[in-house]
């Protein structure tokens, strides 16, 4: 895939192109089908409770039954809701949540684009969802519906500041935006990965991503016990499933970027390791992640608004700023010292 990627646009590489996008969407929609299913059994594991065993061997067909419920469900519309924004607001949600995948390195040789602004991209589409959520809020016509809306919106601007802040020490060590680059800036073992140097940005980009993610403990827009189900409560049948689809493939998104921009993305641990395929170790790295994102849905329980809030603008923003300064003293006296010391 990258040796056309720098090639004239002609129909070949056109329906290269065409072709790898529903193979992508084809392992998304896989990816989303058996993280669901992993995450029932992983969390009923933790808690001490079975999980889904009926449907299939070891339950295996469980969220292809839920998925085909929903696909057959009846589409209802409410009457005094605003019908077209309504019935936009799904795609407008789902579309960017799959779009950004695009910019993801998964090995030295499977790349799907490569962008010089990669990051950057990512960045600028994820933000988009925002917009779908409140839009599907307000076209409901619900007053539940909208105030879902509306406190996702709060979330997801308030975390998304320090999110990309937290970033900026990694730009600025690899001197470049391209996703591509910065994992392989990683090369050379585990202790040249960017989580070690980046140890706060790293700490504030996982929670600020969980939030981003509206997951659990972070998830106040669908919050039962006071919003019923928050901006998708009139939802029914395939639209709700377009909300939980980007919901998960957000989870993938995220996934794949921590572990490109903070453990070496295709890197292996150890220098003598470079013999396993670099898919591999991305594989691992990604599988991980997720399974750390159950983890905390299964831990921990859900957090008050007003400290959501106040962790995102009091903790974290002040933390990927510190960060920043803290990079930027490192890149100027650490080779100073490194001089002095070794000379």
């Amino acid at each position: 895939m990258s040796s056309i990627l720098h090639e004239p646009l002609t129909w070949t590489n056109f329906a290269i192109f065409c072709a790898w996008g529903v193979v992508l969407l084809l392992l998304v929609l896989g990816f989303v089908t058996y993280a669901i299913y992993f995450e029932r059994k992983v969390i009923g594991w933790m808690q001490l409770r079975i999980g889904p065993n009926r449907v299939g061997p070891l339950g295996l067909l469980q969220t292809v039954a839920d998925v085909f419920k929903l696909l057959i469900k009846e589409d209802t519309i409410p009457r005094k809701a605003e019908r077209e924004l309504f019935i936009l607001a799904p795609v407008i949600t789902f579309i960017p949540a799959f779009v950004v995948i695009a910019v993801i390195p998964y090995s030295e040789k499977l790349i799907s684009t490569d962008l010089n602004v990669g990051l950057l991209f990512y960045v600028a589409l994820s933000g988009i969802s925002t917009i779908g959520i409140v839009l599907g809020g307000w076209a409901s016509n619900n007053k539940y519906a909208l105030l879902g809306g509306m406190r996702s919106a709060a979330q997801m601007i308030s975390y998304e500041i320090p999110l990309v802040i937290s970033v900026i020490g990694i730009i600025m060590m690899t001197g470049s935006l391209n996703l591509n680059v910065i994992a392989e800036h990683q090369a050379g073992g585990f202790w040249h990965w960017n989580f070690l140097p980046q140890i706060i940005g790293f700490v504030v980009f996982v929670i600020a991503g969980v939030s981003e993610l509206n997951r659990t403990p972070f998830d106040l827009p669908e919050a039962e016990s006071e919003l019923v189900a928050g901006y998708h409560v009139e939802y029914s049948g395939f639209r709700f499933a377009f909300f939980m689809l980007a919901e998960y493939v957000y989870v993938f998104a995220i996934a794949g970027l921590t572990t490109t921009l903070f453990l070496g993305g295709w890197q292996s641990p150890f220098p003598f390791l470079d013999f396993i395929p670099g898919i591999i170790w991305f594989l691992l790295k990604f599988a991980f992640i997720v399974f750390f994102l159950f983890w905390i849905r299964a831990t921990l329980p859900r957090i008050r608004v007003d400290q959501l809030m106040g962790l995102g603008w009091k903790v974290l923003l002040p933390l990927a700023l510190i960060n920043i300064f803290v990079t930027a003293i490192y890149m100027s006296i650490g080779p100073v010292m490194s001089v002095y010391f070794f000379k």
